[in-house]
């Protein structure tokens, strides 16, 4: 079997492929040295964070977006305690190692978000980064204790690629052995869907992990809507998993934020002071 067959991504972004051969798709970008990857991480995270908050997933001072430093691999970048997802720049981003100590910047870290992305950054050397906020209907669906059922194309994605995690669910991540079980109950998935709490996402970039969320979130959304109305008909098993593969590997996630990110460059370039 050929590597592209084995991954959709490799030479082809899977629903995204057209026949015509000269079509440039936006690609991630390679670096020339570790400084301008640590600024495009952040860059991205700042615009994630706006993103957060232009879509209503602010609650308060809840919820975080981490990005892994590319030189200093076991630490993070991540928004400071008490800003408003709408107003954060890359400047106010703090860097934390996983002792919890802020390395760089002067603002307030949130203890939640350390104890919770220090835990998932250190199982998971793969990530790169990882989202969580207290959106509406991730905090609602999280309440049914269920996973996402394939009942649209979107949901897909999860397919057999998301967890429920019941430890700890509804009481606030402030220890560190709560963050170490969520991070064990995440094991290999792209999410988690938290009990009692909300939605968790991760991804090999911040665009991946942020767009996840975006997703998950919204097909939270369209169950609670279904079944408020009905019984879902689901997607067979067979289905599903070939909709998964086409558009639930990282660099669909990633191409599927770059509308997002170019919204928002556009509406808040002051997110890079």
């Amino acid at each position: 079997m050929t590597e592209s067959a084995k991954n959709p991504g490799s030479a082809t972004l899977g629903r995204f492929q057209m026949n015509q051969q000269d079509i440039q798709y936006n690609q991630p970008p390679v670096f020339s040295n570790v400084e301008e990857e640590r600024e495009h991480r952040k860059q991205r995270l700042a615009g994630a964070l706006r993103i957060f908050g232009k879509l209503g997933f602010g609650e308060g001072v809840a919820g975080h977006i981490t990005a892994r430093d590319p030189e200093l691999t076991d630490h993070f970048w991540v928004n400071p305690f008490g800003i408003s997802f709408r107003h954060v720049r890359v400047s106010d981003l703090i860097l934390v190692n996983h002792s919890g100590e802020v390395v760089h910047g002067n603002k307030p870290l949130n203890r939640a978000a350390f104890v919770i992305h220090s835990a998932v950054h250190a199982a998971r050397p793969d990530v790169i980064a990882a989202a969580h906020a207290h959106s509406v209907h991730g905090k609602a669906w999280s309440s049914l204790g269920r996973t996402l059922d394939p009942i649209t194309q979107d949901a897909c994605v999860f397919f057999e690629d998301h967890v429920l995690v019941t430890e700890g669910g509804g009481v606030i991540v402030l220890d560190e052995a709560a963050g170490k079980a969520l991070a064990a109950g995440l094991g290999p998935h792209k999410a988690a869907i938290h009990q009692n709490h909300g939605l968790f996402t991760v991804g090999q970039s911040v665009d991946e992990a942020a767009w996840w969320f975006v997703t998950m979130e919204r097909s939270c959304q369209a169950q609670i809507l279904a079944e408020s109305v009905g019984k879902p008909h689901l997607i067979d098993a067979d289905g599903a998993r070939f909709t998964r593969d086409q558009t639930g590997y990282p660099l669909a996630g990633w191409f599927s934020f770059q509308p997002l990110w170019d919204e928002i460059v556009r509406t808040d370039p002051d997110l890079f002071d």
